[in-house]
């Protein structure tokens, strides 16, 4: 014998109502659980990415010593000296490091002359950082002839951009670049991709610097000119 259907009360259709609109609401819960399980990989593998990153180019920054293929240094026309803060006006520690380097070069004859690199601070400095290391050469005993400076530059690319312009002008055609070790890499890749050739950075380390501030800081610069490079280069 067939038996009607159960009548459905009305407490079953608000139950029936309720469980359907209930199913919008938990398919959009889902939805969101699974966006921000996406988005939580996403920034773990940016993270991760961006660790990689830094530790490589710390890595180059350290490892770097300043050694031409050849392994020595060939004569040049000039030394370029990269410019670092002055302090009243006169080389700061660390920026007397890279020229008492720079002397040891020219006297032992590997280049002719030297090309102070440097503009103006804006630390309270009277004079560009290239006249403070010229009167700091000067007062080393170094003849006025053979110290040329370049005075606008505020950053290492400008240094080489500029410093290459007065190289031009002047019929010199080869240069040893003088800094420190943690900046030598970065140095030579910018003056590879302004057309140096050869390439030649000596470097020296440093006594009075915070080497561990200085290369984390190098790892931004480093990045920065990267991006820089990419932009001139066009992608």
């Amino acid at each position: 014998m067939n038996l009607p259907p159960p009548e459905r009360t009305e407490g079953d259709a608000m139950n029936s109502r309720s469980q359907a609109n209930d199913r919008p609401k938990r398919a959009s819960l889902s939805g969101s659980r699974r966006l921000l399980r996406l988005l939580a990989w996403c920034l773990a593998l940016g993270a991760a990415a961006l660790i990689v990153w830094c530790a490589t180019l710390f890595f180059i920054i350290l490892r770097y010593d300043g050694q031409p293929a050849g392994g020595a240094l060939k004569h040049a026309d000039v030394g370029i000296v990269l410019g670092a803060s002055l302090w009243r006006d006169k080389p700061s520690p660390g920026l007397r490091e890279r020229l008492d380097h720079a002397l040891e070069l020219y006297r032992a004859g590997d280049f002719d002359r030297f090309l102070v690199s440097g503009g103006l601070d804006n630390n309270g400095a009277t004079l560009t950082e290239a006249e403070g290391m010229r009167n700091y050469l000067l007062a080393q005993g170094v003849p006025a002839d053979a110290v040329v400076m370049e005075t606008k530059s505020h950053s290492t690319c400008e240094n080489l951009k500029f410093s290459q312009a007065i190289m031009q002008h002047n019929g010199w055609t080869t240069a040893i670049i003088v800094t420190h070790q943690y900046h030598g890499s970065r140095a030579g890749d910018i003056a590879a991709s302004l057309g140096y050739s050869p390439v030649q950075v000596s470097v020296t380390d440093s006594q009075a610097m915070n080497m561990a501030y200085h290369r984390t800081r190098e790892v931004l610069a480093y990045t920065k000119w990267l991006g820089q490079k990419w932009l001139l280069h066009g992608g």
